[in-house]
């Protein structure tokens, strides 16, 4: 299997615990905008606030899958450590497939932490960032059912978010807590939801593998059920 025939350098080199984090953000035309600017920006606070920490630029690592286009979904970029992320520039356009973009996070998570096994580095659990402003337009049933099952499972924690008029009962479905796994967005306040994941971050990669961890609070970009 070719995962297996070649090493990745940085796990060589660097053979700290990794945190993975695998943000699955919808790119699809109704994000056109300030929803999209806001992102970009958001993401490349992501990348500077980890770069800023030690610890963090270590042992995050980071990969981004975008959907949109005619129901496409796809990597942007190769699992690297939050050092050596670059913030992509996302433009908005499409659909919002969001079945096929889960279904390859899922995969590239059990890939890595392949990696990580064949490279005797210690991980904790990985991060599934799932973000969405709509309706999937694919079949997603089954796989929001494969990702509810690996976070039931403990291989992966799925931290849906809901943008604009995102349905939260869908998004719910993608958890294994349902609806009340899912945050939504508070207008367009994407740096202060970026500023938490980061902080986030730093908290999860000083934590010891299967240790619990108090996360910071949420409040400064969700807003709260009437």
């Amino acid at each position: 299997m070719s995962i297996a025939a070649i090493p990745d350098v940085s796990l060589v080199d660097n053979s700290e615990q990794r945190t993975p984090l695998i943000l699955v953000l919808d790119c699809s035309g109704s994000m056109s905008g300030g929803p999209i600017e806001q992102l970009n920006a958001g993401l490349k606070l992501l990348e500077e606030e980890l770069k800023a920490d030690v610890i963090a630029a270590k042992r995050v690592r980071v990969l981004l899958v975008e959907y949109g286009g005619m129901d496409n979904a796809a990597i942007s970029g190769d699992w690297c450590d939050a050092m050596d992320f670059a913030a992509p520039t996302l433009s908005a356009n499409g659909t919002t497939p969001t079945g096929a973009a889960v279904e390859l996070a899922l995969q590239e998570i059990e890939d890595e932490k392949a990696r990580f096994r064949q490279a005797g580095v210690a991980y904790t659990r990985p991060w599934l960032f799932l973000m969405s402003d709509g309706q999937p337009t694919d079949a997603w049933e089954a796989v929001a059912e494969q990702c509810r099952e690996a976070e039931q499972q403990n291989k992966v924690a799925v931290f849906p978010i809901a943008v604009g008029n995102a349905d939260m009962s869908v998004l719910g479905q993608f958890s294994r807590n349902g609806e009340r796994g899912v945050k939504r967005l508070q207008g367009l306040q994407f740096k202060e939801l970026f500023l938490w994941l980061s902080a986030s971050m730093r908290v999860v990669s000083n934590s010891t593998p299967g240790g619990q961890v108090q996360l910071p609070a949420t409040d400064s970009w969700s807003q709260v059920p009437v």
